[in-house]
């Protein structure tokens, strides 16, 4: 048997006074989801889809002791291929993450950005939304059918704005309520601003005629009266707010947007098993749920190389979208 030094006694006392390492505290550490530094990077304004989700998911995961003071920062610019060019260049970093979704895919298409989603880790798709069509309070257009046939006598004059670039939901969207419509898509005049957030302002003060958003991103404005809902775009109207969907109103259109979240590239396995294992636990956490509900969003949980197929996939249904309607 061996015996132990004074000085390996002392040691081990030392770590019983310690007490155990800061790891292994709060339910996230029993699982290794623990990421200290951890930092969400959003590639647009504050206000936007991406802000939103990203602060809700990191709220939630500290209130659900999965990990502790995660970092939220804006990296706005070019539809999200600032915040994406950025994210590349952080090569084996597993403690940066991005939010982003459909927008950032449109995004790279329409800059011919030289970095795209294929140069990331995927992590994971967190949501699925339907998009709103909105105007002002004091707008006079009171139901869809009055925003139509005026955008269909002038084209041209009824601008309409989005949070993302060409190529992204909120252009996409109203590209095909256009066809859907009987306009050409080229004749009308889609203004993009680079989030839900800079939108926002636009639409209340009149600079737009309509504007195209998420739902989770308006829903407080809509539920205050600020905006008038219209329709929105999906299979299905949103509970709670009083507005069909465009196929009810008798345009042929269904569409929703998602969300997910990026890392950089370079990752070893467990650090890219560790991001994942930390939304696997968030999105079984009863608080993310309640979140899920609260905003609007639709559960679009997938994960890892699937969420990887599912980008490859979502880029050529935009390129596909964009030559279909002559844009």
């Amino acid at each position: 048997m061996r015996l132990r030094t004074p000085l390996a006694l002392l040691g081990a006392a030392i770590l019983l006074l310690l007490g155990p390492p800061l790891l292994a505290t709060g339910s996230g550490a029993e699982t290794g989801t623990q990421i200290p530094g951890l930092r969400f990077m959003v590639p647009n304004t504050p206000g936007g889809g991406y802000d939103i989700t990203a602060r809700t998911a990191a709220r939630n995961a500290e209130d659900t002791e999965l990990t502790r003071n995660i970092e939220v920062f804006n990296l706005p610019g070019a539809g999200g291929t600032v915040g994406l060019a950025r994210l590349v260049s952080e090569h084996g970093n597993g403690r940066l993450a991005m939010s982003m979704g459909l927008g950032v895919v449109g995004a790279v298409r329409s800059n011919h950005a030289p970095k795209t989603l294929a140069d990331t880790t995927p992590v994971a798709r967190l949501t699925e939304e339907q998009d709103v069509v909105v105007v002002a309070a004091d707008s006079p257009y009171k139901t869809i059918g009055d925003l139509i046939d005026a955008w269909r006598e002038h084209p041209a004059k009824l601008p309409v704005g989005g949070g993302s670039a060409p190529g992204g939901p909120d252009h996409l969207a109203p590209m095909l309520m256009a066809r859907a419509a009987g306009i050409t898509p080229k004749q009308v005049n889609y203004i993009p601003f680079d989030g839900g957030g800079e939108l926002l302002a636009s639409i209340l003060g009149s600079k737009v005629a309509f504007g195209v958003s998420g739902v989770g991103e308006y829903l407080d404005q809509i539920t205050s009266g600020e905006l008038r809902l219209l329709a929105v775009t999906g299979t299905k109207r949103v509970p709670g707010l009083d507005a069909p969907t465009l196929k009810e109103a008798g345009y042929d259109v269904e569409f929703t947007n998602w969300r997910g979240i990026v890392a950089p590239p370079g990752l070893d396995d467990d650090e890219r098993d560790r991001l994942i294992a930390l939304f696997e636990e968030l999105h079984a956490s009863p608080a993310w749920q309640d979140s899920l509900e609260r905003n609007g969003w639709d559960d679009a949980f997938l994960t890892g190389d699937a969420f990887g197929t599912f980008l490859d996939e979502q880029d050529a249904r935009v390129v596909s979208v964009l030559k279909e309607l002559g844009l």
